[in-house]
């Protein structure tokens, strides 16, 4: 798998900006639910030119959801997604994430 394919997006929340803003930069990206570890701390470190400490992977289970329609209640859910927190290395940061 290629990096672009291991990492799909960064995690913009408030809670994930607190996390980058601390002493230890740790970044949230949503990954490949095939990936591992390993592997995306080689995706990091090849897309961003930062080296990467550590890596924490949460499988993020899907969310039953109840909609309202003209025929009647609908159930479903959302999909479920992985999730890598990267911790990088002291003085290291990705720009391109700085800035949103």
């Amino acid at each position: 798998m290629r990096a672009d394919q291991i990492i799909i997006e960064p995690v913009l929340t408030e809670k994930s900006n607190s996390m980058r803003e601390d002493d230890k930069k740790k970044y949230i990206f949503r990954v490949d639910p095939k990936a591992n570890k390993v592997q995306v701390m080689y995706a990091v470190e090849e897309l961003f030119k930062v080296r990467p400490v550590k890596c924490n992977m949460v499988s993020v289970k899907a969310k039953p959801k109840t909609t309202r329609t003209k025929a009647g209640m609908r159930k479903g859910s959302t999909t479920g997604w992985k999730k890598a927190i990267v911790t990088l290395a002291a003085g290291d940061k990705i720009e391109q994430i700085e800035g949103v």
